[in-house]
């Protein structure tokens, strides 16, 4: 047999991601991006519903109270999406709530002001308080390093082979909210695994009126049929006799959502009382909101391909940042008890379906505000078992990854250099985060334990991250090990292009701001 020609066997790199029915600024048809859209706020009411279950407890709050906080989460969210898909990186982005935020915020939960209180809901709305006035100190700094372009300088020293292992570990970082998750009642998430991958890959082809429809809504389908199935299950007794545990992770009627809902509540500033300031609190905030930025610059590239977008100039995802700090900001005056990243789960689905739309994240925002202001619908829709979403999580987050390793054919992986780097980065970027996680299970506390808790929490927080971690190991190893002979290895000449507005043609279509904005912020 003849030898195969090199043109045969190799794939020239492109960096616009192949394949999608639609890109950023092209649009299904109405009802099918409205359909798509509350796909998306489906998706999204996995972390939203989850951080206020989980905080709202150990702070004394009570049912109704988990309920607002939801809701106020979900409203922050919608507006936060808005604005950043409207005048941030115009990316088809989710700002969803973010779990970078938990060290802090369980540090300010065991502050002994605040523990030693003995009414539950005075301590919640102390607490709460305490939270606000950390997010609103801490969110300055996003909102300078992203105004003042002071990312865009530090994203200029980015390459893609320094974005491999950070962007990759956005995906892989999350592996602990995927299938630990679903072991916790296997019943519903392997049915959901399995049959989400059925539809969503291996019955992708089927068509209903010239629409792939399973391909397409395969997370709508396959939640629906799931959570018919856990209510069955439900109602039947089938864990009638089992652990707590279980009953929570499993039962359709656990979480006492729906009861404790009000039917109608519009979420306001500071609704929660004035909040207070503690300079001990803002600073351990300020190292999730470092973390909330890094892991949204990986965010955001990984969303620029899906969306089959260039990747964002560096001037573009500087005043994403910008707006992400005014996210946060507003995420402290509502008192959403956490900060706001994008949602590494809404990117996913852009590759699962297809559809990289800019209009369809706006909707799903529209039904973020909506559902949030009337309670027990959205309350309805809250309901689902968590283990459905982590039985989700398993396919987009794994999705979300491989497009941080598709930067690799940008880089020369021939290079012993190279393998170094991305080999280094993405292991030390998993194993530390690792560590800290274990030794904080069995200690109760974090590897940085001195009598300075600021300082503590501003450690601890950090290095939880994992691509907090592949980006201090990448980019430093990147721009000292041998980087004056390797520029191109690094695939530096694919980038540089796209670090001004100007550089490329494109960038005009993608990035440019609406009602003819650029006329007051001209791009650099």
């Amino acid at each position: 047999m003849e030898a195969p020609k090199p043109e045969e066997i190799s794939h020239p790199p492109m960096d616009q991601l192949q394949g999608l029915e639609y890109c950023i600024d092209s649009n299904p048809s109405w009802g099918e991006a409205i359909a798509l859209g509350f796909q998306h706020y489906i998706l999204a009411l996995g972390t939203a519903v989850m951080i206020p279950s989980f905080l709202v407890p150990i702070m004394g709050g009570s049912d109704g109270d988990k309920v607002r906080v939801a809701q106020t989460l979900l409203f922050v969210e919608g507006v936060n999406t808005l604005l950043q898909t409207l005048f941030g990186t115009r990316l088809p982005t989710v700002i969803g709530g973010s779990y970078a935020f938990m060290v802090p915020i369980i540090s300010i939960i065991h502050d002994p002001s605040l523990t030693r209180i003995a009414d539950d809901h005075v301590r919640f709305l102390n607490t709460m308080r305490a939270v606000q006035g950390a997010l609103i100190v801490a969110s300055s700094i996003q909102i300078i390093l992203g105004y003042s372009q002071l990312w865009a300088i530090c994203s200029r020293f980015f390459s893609p082979l320094g974005m491999v292992p950070v962007i990759s570990l956005v995906g892989f970082g999350l592996f602990d909210r995927g299938f630990p998750v679903v072991g916790r009642c296997v019943e519903i998430g392997i049915p959901m695994l399995i049959l989400f991958i059925a539809f969503s890959q291996y019955l992708k082809n089927f068509q209903t009126r010239q629409m792939p429809i399973l391909e397409r809504f395969a997370l709508l389908i396959c939640i629906t049929v799931i959570w018919a199935y856990a209510h069955l299950l439900t109602a039947s007794g089938a864990y009638k006799h089992r652990s707590d545990v279980t009953q929570v992770h499993c039962r359709t009627d656990k979480a006492n959502l729906i009861s404790s809902a009000p039917w109608i509540k519009i979420p306001y500033p500071l609704q929660w009382g004035a909040p207070t300031f503690d300079a001990g609190h803002a600073f351990g905030m300020m190292a999730a909101v470092l973390v909330s930025l890094i892991e949204s610059t990986g965010a955001y590239k990984a969303a620029s391909r899906l969306a089959s977008a260039t990747p964002p100039p560096a001037h573009v995802l500087s005043r994403g940042i910008g707006w992400q700090g005014f996210g946060i900001l507003l995420s402290g005056l509502f008192g959403t008890l956490t900060g706001c990243t994008v949602s590494v789960e809404n990117v996913g689905l852009l590759g699962s379906t297809r559809v990289g739309s800019r209009r369809v994240i706006q909707i799903s925002a529209g039904f973020m505000i909506f559902f949030s202001m009337l309670g027990k619908f959205g309350a309805f829709f809250a309901s689902i078992p968590f283990t459905i979403f982590a039985a989700v999580y398993c396919v987009l987050f794994g999705l979300v990854a491989s497009v941080g390793l598709s930067f690799l054919q940008f880089t020369n992986m021939n290079s012993m250099r190279n393998l170094f780097i991305c080999g280094v980065a993405l292991f030390l970027g998993l194993s530390i985060p690792e560590y800290f996680r274990q030794y904080t299970a069995t200690a109760l506390h974090g590897p940085s334990h001195t009598r300075a808790g600021w300082f503590n929490d501003f450690l601890n927080t950090l290095f939880f991250s994992s691509p907090t971690v592949a980006l201090i190991v990448a980019v430093f190893l990147d721009n000292t090990l041998d980087y004056k002979d390797s520029a191109r290895d690094r695939g530096m000449h694919w980038w540089v292009k796209f670090r001004t507005f100007k550089g490329d043609s494109r960038n005009e279509e993608f990035y440019t701001l609406p009602f003819n904005l650029n006329r007051f912020f001209p791009p650099s």
